[in-house]
């Protein structure tokens, strides 16, 4: 007997919205059966077409999520709109009061801070009344720099430190990251969008709380220090055009203090032009564990791959809100 296919809604068609409904559309247990997106250009057209696919889907994309909900019987959403809580909880509210589950590239969803904790808890309260899962998931946060080094201490008789590093050169990615972290500013206008959260990654203090909880280690104080990179020759990519003195992107960085050391530490640096992109992990303790990814985890399909990949084992989770510790790693299948 054929096992029915997992029903799946995109929500949002932005680049990694994209990315990730295509990924669906390849997967054997999985059907897309719907889209929605506010994008005036979208609306009414089929998501085959949108996707560049060589034919269509007969999916039409809508700007009326609830009424979509209510008529195609979906099993998950996948939400790829925006990172900040407060700007896509109503989207969030209405998907759970539909009873569908949700899956996330919403940084600030990985982990409860404090300024979001009541929204969280809304979340979570509202998940278990519906019976339904919501995960906040991506590649960073969702994997490099909190998921990965936790799945490394399970051979850890015990952890002192850890220290994670991530190099990106921002130039060979999609255009509303390069503009995120700042690419051709001035060095004022940097620090002033920075000083207004209207700029920059999101995610490093929560992929720091979350390793800091799962491995039960409390902070007497947390450093976070936010710069820009300054391009030091002429560099372009597809979208920018940079000279000397041109902010080329961001070093962000989290340190975790205890006794005046740190223990945690999250280093950030994505930028265009930047050599020997990776990514690594060093954790001290025993036995001492040292992992580094040459080039990086991609993060544009990777974010797809994670979200996509995360579907069954979502669907299959305790209702409420979870982190990506709380549930089965997810895993590739065809």
């Amino acid at each position: 007997m054929a096992q029915k296919k997992i029903r799946v809604i995109q929500y949002g068609l932005g680049p990694i919205g994209i990315e990730t409904a295509k990924l669906v559309t390849k997967k054997s247990g999985m059907e897309l059966v719907g889209a929605v997106d506010i994008s005036k250009d979208l609306v009414g057209r089929d998501l085959g077409e949108i996707l560049g696919l060589d034919k269509t889907l007969g999916v039409r994309v809508t700007d009326n999520g609830k009424a979509l909900f209510a008529k195609t019987g979906a099993d998950v959403v996948l939400h790829t709109t925006g990172s900040r809580i407060r700007k896509i909880y109503p989207e969030l509210e209405e998907i759970i009061q539909a009873g569908l589950n949700i899956i996330s590239s919403s940084e600030e969803l990985l982990f409860p801070l404090k300024e979001n904790a009541e929204l969280m808890k809304n979340v979570d309260n509202l998940a278990k009344k519906h019976q339904v899962t919501v995960l906040g998931t991506g590649v960073n946060p969702g994997f490099v720099m909190d998921a990965l080094p936790l799945f490394l201490t399970a051979v850890c008789q015990d952890v002192k430190k850890i220290h994670m590093e991530r190099i990106v050169d921002a130039g060979t990615r999609r255009y509303p990251l390069q503009k995120k972290i700042g690419a051709g500013m001035t060095t004022d206008a940097f620090y002033e969008k920075i000083g207004k959260k209207e700029l920059g990654h999101v995610g490093l203090l929560e992929s720091l709380y979350l390793v800091a909880e799962k491995l039960g280690m409390a902070f007497d104080d947390v450093i976070e220090t936010i710069d820009p990179v300054v391009a030091e020759k002429a560099v372009k990519t597809q979208y920018f055009s940079l000279k000397p003195g041109d902010v080329a992107g961001i070093r962000h960085s989290v340190k975790g203090i205890k006794k005046e050391e740190a223990v945690i530490t999250l280093d950030l640096r994505m930028y265009i032009g930047a050599d020997d992109p990776h990514d690594s992990v060093h954790i001290v303790g025993i036995p001492e564990i040292k992992l580094r990814i040459e080039g990086g985890v991609a993060g544009d399909q990777a974010t797809a791959a994670v979200l996509v990949n995360s579907v069954p084992v979502v669907i299959n989770a305790r209702p409420g809100l979870a982190t990506v510790k709380d549930l089965p790693a997810a895993h590739f299948r065809g």
